[in-house]
């Protein structure tokens, strides 16, 4: 799921439209996947690959007969050759299915890919310096397309004033958007009602600055 140019021109017009009306700072970020899972992708096709070991084993006359026909120099070792080299053919298949977004969220545990989106929305917060604006009102909306999960993290002087359920309707919307695949209407939405709920805490003020960018990032892992 790619953002158009269009599309990432309107999401920083939202925020600076957001902006205009609150002290609060409002950042966005999207990512392909928080984390490389290769090691999960891997265990499923050595996984695949072992129950496709086993039954073939089963057919181990059959397939011997298959070869003799084939070769006329026939010896066990082509038996041995075709189950080595048949079997990481299968692993390798299935690693590249596993490399599938809903192929993915279904072999990586959903504890894990709640820890990983976690670390790489926090890791961001402080990369991006939402977590270093003047009035510590920086918020994050971190959105990880393959796990389908939205984080949205608010600096020490917004959660002193609006508890963190407050903002689970707009995860829901942007979420929403995801599964959609009208991700960037659910954005846009998602970003004025952010600062609708600053503005009622954080009113703009006389010397107000633009502390970050208004523009919503595309991460790489």
């Amino acid at each position: 799921m790619k953002l158009r140019k269009d599309d990432m021109k309107k999401i920083g017009s939202a925020v600076k439209k957001a902006e205009s009306k609150t002290s609060g700072e409002i950042a966005t970020a999207m990512i392909k996947e928080s984390y490389n899972y290769a090691i999960y992708e891997l265990i499923f096709a050595v996984i695949i690959g072992f129950l496709y070991f086993v039954i073939i084993m089963f057919f181990t006359g059959s397939i011997e007969q298959w070869l003799q026909e084939k070769f006329w120099d026939y010896s066990v070792n082509y038996l041995i050759m075709f189950y080595g080299f048949s079997t990481f053919i299968v692993i390798t298949l299935f690693y590249f299915i596993g490399n599938i977004s809903s192929i993915d969220r279904l072999i990586v545990p959903k504890k894990i890919r709640q820890q990983k989106i976690q670390e790489r929305s926090i890791r961001y917060f402080m990369e991006s310096g939402v977590y270093n604006t003047k009035d510590r009102t920086g918020i994050l909306i971190f959105i990880s397309i393959m796990e389908h999960r939205v984080e949205l993290l608010a600096d020490s002087g917004i959660n002193e004033k609006i508890p963190k359920e407050k903002w689970q309707n707009i995860v829901d919307n942007i979420l929403a958007g995801i599964k959609q695949k009208q991700i960037a209407k659910h954005l846009i939405e998602s970003i004025d009602e952010c600062g609708n709920l600053l503005a009622e805490h954080f009113p703009i003020k006389d010397d107000d600055k633009n502390e970050l960018t208004d523009d919503i990032e595309i991460l790489e892992k």
